[in-house]
Parts: structure tokens; sequence; C-alpha cells
């Protein structure tokens, strides 16, 4: 009997998780051709079909949809083993930093498993903007860091691949203008940079409708439907969905996360950014 590989199963819930093998391979850090070759390989070894043409996206057959609960589970028990042989004989603190869309979907249920595997180690979370975030971690007072890439930097131990998207409120916008109505981050913002780039590229007009400091008040403003904003699948829930196609709106790039780690940061922080960088990408991203 062949065994089920952890990383085949990883890249078939980010088919799952994203909806597109395109998307997948952002997800996982792969080029669409090795995506395709891991699904393959994974048929191969289940000796189903997992995946079938539809029109041009592919859907999950009868099989595939059985084996997306079991490689959940499989991948739980992994990350479950691997968290309790680091954790037996941790102590000490760890001073995590992470921007909002990460500290709302994903960390909660991968700090809960190191909490359970790491119970005398002590966690400190620093919620933030990216810059700010980087700040802290070049000064020492964050021991691990969840940003916004710019660039690569000699700290990462992992990067996080997600598809931006335009999103707004379920219940559409209040009005709908030539102008493209936009809730924003104050500057420096790697969504609003990304947002008004875009827009500017195919010469759409639009207006800053909506201003925040933090993503709180964005997410209020879209949720009046005053503007829509640009960020990433892990801001779509409380009533905020994906913008209707009817709008126009350009095509946007893929966002990078780092996961840096400080150079001297000890065992319990190493293993929290191992844990980050295996899972983070698909703890919590909507289905």
């Amino acid at each position: 009997m062949q065994t089920l590989d952890a990383d085949l199963l990883k890249t078939f819930l980010a088919f799952v998780d994203s909806g597109s093998l395109a998307q997948a391979a952002s997800i996982v850090g792969r080029s669409p051709s090795a995506v395709t070759a891991q699904m393959q390989r994974l048929e191969d070894i289940v000796g189903e079909l997992l995946l079938v043409p539809q029109g041009r996206a592919r859907v999950l057959t009868p099989a595939g949809e059985d084996l997306v609960g079991h490689a959940r589970r499989i991948l739980a028990v992994h990350r479950e083993a691997w968290l309790a042989l680091k954790g037996v004989r941790a102590d000490g603190r760890v001073a995590i930093g992470t921007t909002q869309d990460f500290a709302d979907s994903g960390l909660p249920d991968l700090l809960r498993a190191f909490a359970v595997s790491h119970p005398r180690v002590r966690i400190e979370l620093r919620v933030g903007r990216s810059a700010e975030l980087a700040q802290a971690l070049q000064s020492g007072t964050l021991d691990l860091a969840i940003a916004m890439r710019r660039a690569p930097a000699p700290d990462e131990v992992g990067v996080l691949r997600e598809p931006m998207m335009w999103l707004c409120s379920q219940k559409g916008l209040v009005s709908r203008q030539d102008e493209v109505p936009l809730a924003l981050l104050d500057p420096h913002c790697g969504f609003r940079e990304a947002a008004i780039t875009a827009l500017d590229a195919v010469g759409r007009r639009y207006r800053i409708a909506a201003g925040s400091a933090s993503l709180a008040g964005l997410r209020t403003a879209v949720n009046a439907g005053i503007a829509l904003t640009l960020r990433t699948a892990r801001f779509a829930h409380s009533g905020i969905v994906e913008a209707p196609h009817d709008l126009g709106l350009p095509p946007v790039p893929i966002a990078e996360f780092a996961i840096r780690l400080r150079q001297d940061a000890e065992p319990p922080a190493q293993h929290l950014a191992a844990l980050f960088s295996s899972n983070l990408a698909l703890a919590g991203a909507p289905s």
C-alpha cells in the first residue's frame, strides 16, 4: 500500500481552498506545471481521479470530495506529532508580531496547537502594520513577525503568497459611478499602492472615499457600501465578498507575506516559525 505524502495533500488542499490550480501554485510556491504533476501523482497513489475539467476550470470528483476530510485530518496529526516532540522540554517566551489579516484568520488555530504542545512557553502577541513590525523585529522587540513582503530579507524563513482581490459589501455599493470609490489604509500600505497602481495602469478613474489607520475601520467602510477595497480572501467574511465582475475592475497581483525570524531567536520561536511556514498558508483560508 502506498502512503499519502503530506506535501501532495497540502497542494491538494490549496486547490480545494483557493478553487484553482493556478492559485494553489501561488499558495504552495510551485509552478502550475509542478502542481499539476503533484495532483497526477496523488491520483496515481489513490487510484482514482480527484479533479475533472469543467469549462475552463477543474472541480472535485466524488473521490476528491471524500479525500478532503481525510487530508485535513492527516495533516493535523502530522502537525500535532511534530509539535509534541518539539515541545516536551520547551519553556521561555516568544514575542510574535503579525498583521491583522493573520490575527483574524490563521493564527488562532496554530497558536492553540502550539500552546497545547508548549504549555510552559509564554506568548506575547503584537498586531500592527507591516512597517512597524519590521522595525520591531530589527530592534529585537519581536522574535518572529508575519508582515507584507516588499523585497527578500535575510531573516525570512517562509513566504506566503495569496491572490489579492477586489472586495465590497455583500449588499453592494451605495451608488455606482464612473469613479471607483476606494476604502484604503493610510500610507504606507502595500495594498493601497497595488490598488492605485492597477487602476492607473488601465486609466480607470478613482477616488478615495474612505481612509483608515486600521483594518477595523476599513471593514466598517466597506460593509457600509461606501467603497470597495483591495485585500486577500482572508478579509472576505462578515458581509464582505469579492466585487462583481461587471464593475470592470483591473487584474491585481499576488500578495506576498514574509515569515521573519530574529537571527538569535530561542528554540521555541524557531519551532513556531517552522509551524507557521508549513501550515499558515492553509490555516484559516476560506474554502
